[in-house]
């Protein structure tokens, strides 16, 4: 390739910086080791603390709690590039702070000095649980309750795919607390310690991918927290995680076009090094065309996401354009991501190529925050 595929030409000029300090971090700290924690499937606690020590952790909570406060442009320049050296290190670092853009959003001011400072300076790691065993794209429908009980909240059921689970300090859970005929009332947010009573939490053994970060099964049995620990209003939950899930996908997004790309890069490297029937496999039309759909494909995605970054960050029809990138930019990485696989023949199926990282793990992003079909409901009902 003439040139770095993540070029920085399609980025507004504030990111830029950001982004080639984010692309020598993933260089340096993340591909060298993404080999070893995909075979280990252990928690990436070096390359987590080097994140933080580099300033790429927690980027979306305020100077004002201690964090750098930075735009969704510029988190997404970032996420670009780790997921393009790792999706399984990529999320262990951008998991760092998952849910605290809706707890500064809406949470109370002790919530935030409190829970939002130890996050941003690396003192607690947090996640959220919205997921379930048997519910997952379904926001109205899931059924973990939690009901007042004098000053106290009392959680019961199960949460599912949750990171951070188990080494997380606390956890935001998205339960249901009222019973009105408003599927979209019913739920609300609650900041759960991973310490209190009647939490459990096991980790989620050998997925397939994403194998460096982590997911939990959680259990709440009789989990009592106090009553102030309601993030925003009660009953608000679905309203407050579907405003949530806009910039949750375009990052999602970002998750999907760092795949492609590395799925792109991959594919290039082996056809113009590897000789058939006399010949570079790069000389064969056939693969010439391949590699031509991937481009194309692929900046397509990438300029539908950084339309959509401008969209959702502007607030104008941001539920449409953020599902649009979502779904485009994942369902393209796995399209790229199998061409690759093809074109490397034989060789695909050995385990310590990278292209099998990536074809294992752009099955993720697809997944969560909503399938493709969700996404294809969101966009129609916006048209």
């Amino acid at each position: 390739m003439e040139s770095d595929i993540l070029t920085d030409t399609v980025i507004p000029d504030e990111a830029a910086e950001l982004k080639a300090h984010a692309r020598s971090f993933a260089q340096e700290e993340m591909a060298p080791v993404a080999g070893d924690y995909f075979d280990s499937a252990e928690y990436p606690v070096d390359v987590v603390e080097a994140a933080h020590d580099a300033d790429l952790v927690a980027q979306e909570i305020d100077a004002e709690y201690g964090g750098p406060g930075r735009s969704l442009a510029e988190i997404v320049a970032t996420v670009e590039e780790f997921f393009r050296a790792d999706a399984g290190l990529g999320l262990g670092i951008v998991s760092q702070s998952f849910g605290t853009e809706i707890l500064q959003e809406f949470g109370s001011e002790r919530q935030k000095e409190e829970y939002l400072r130890a996050v941003a300076e690396g003192e607690k790691r947090t996640g959220m649980a919205i997921t379930e065993p048997d519910t997952g794209s379904d926001l109205a429908g899931m059924e973990t309750s939690a009901r007042l009980d004098g000053d106290e909240w009392v959680l019961n059921g199960e949460k599912y795919w949750i990171g951070n689970g188990v080494s997380g300090d606390y956890i935001t859970v998205y339960a249901r607390t009222e019973d009105t005929d408003d599927r979209h009332a019913n739920h609300s947010l609650i900041l759960v310690p991973t310490d209190a009573p009647g939490y459990e939490a096991e980790p989620i053994p050998e997925k397939m991918a994403y194998r460096a970060s982590e997911q939990a099964h959680i259990v709440l049995d009789d989990c009592r927290v106090p009553r102030e620990n309601l993030v925003g209003e009660r009953g608000e939950g679905f309203r407050m995680v579907a405003e949530f899930f806009n910039s949750g996908r375009v990052r999602v997004a970002a998750h999907g076009i760092g795949l492609a790309a590395a799925a792109i890069e991959e594919a290039w490297e082996f056809v113009h090094e590897r000789e058939e029937f006399g010949r570079h496999v790069s000389d064969f039309q056939s693969v010439q065309h391949d590699l031509a759909e991937m481009r194309m494909e692929f900046e397509s995605a990438r300029a539908l996401l950084w339309q959509a970054v401008d969209h959702v960050t502007a607030g104008e029809d941001a539920e449409r354009w953020a599902a649009m990138a979502k779904a485009n930019a994942t369902e393209v990485a796995a399209e790229c991501a199998e061409t690759a696989m093809k074109l490397h023949g034989g060789r695909a199926l050995l385990h310590d190529e990278r292209i099998t990282r990536v074809y294992r793990d752009v099955r993720m992003p697809m997944t969560y925050e909503g399938v493709g079909a969700v996404q294809r409901d969101l966009i129609y009902r916006n048209f």
